[in-house]
């Protein structure tokens, strides 16, 4: 089932939908080795609580495009160059193409 709303699409989605399992997926393994990278990070918090944000959304069923792609860039600005988080980061946003872009 979907439900798109005009100008900030939200997804109505079931548990099976193949999107919110890639994104659930990369946002654990992005946390994952956040929680594991040891070294000191400016903005961690901020990585964090984004991702803690998108987890949300994806439990609440309604992702809405806009809000995830605004805490992509929150999160990839927190994390910067640190090419330890590279890979997992850029599944996280594979997996938010996976929504595609907002409505003009």
């Amino acid at each position: 089932m979907r439900k798109e709303a005009v100008g900030r699409r939200a997804v109505v989605h079931g548990q099976d939908d193949p999107r919110v399992i890639a994104l659930h997926r990369a946002v654990a393994r992005l946390h994952r080795e956040l929680a594991g990278y040891r070294a000191q990070l400016a903005d961690r918090q901020i990585a964090e609580d984004e991702l803690a944000a998108v987890e949300a959304a994806l439990r609440a069923g309604a992702p809405e495009v806009v809000r995830l792609r605004h805490s992509l860039l929150l999160i990839a600005g927190a994390i910067g160059s640190v090419s330890a988080l590279a890979e997992a980061l850029a599944e996280v946003r594979k997996a938010v193409e996976l929504f595609g872009g907002p409505t003009p």
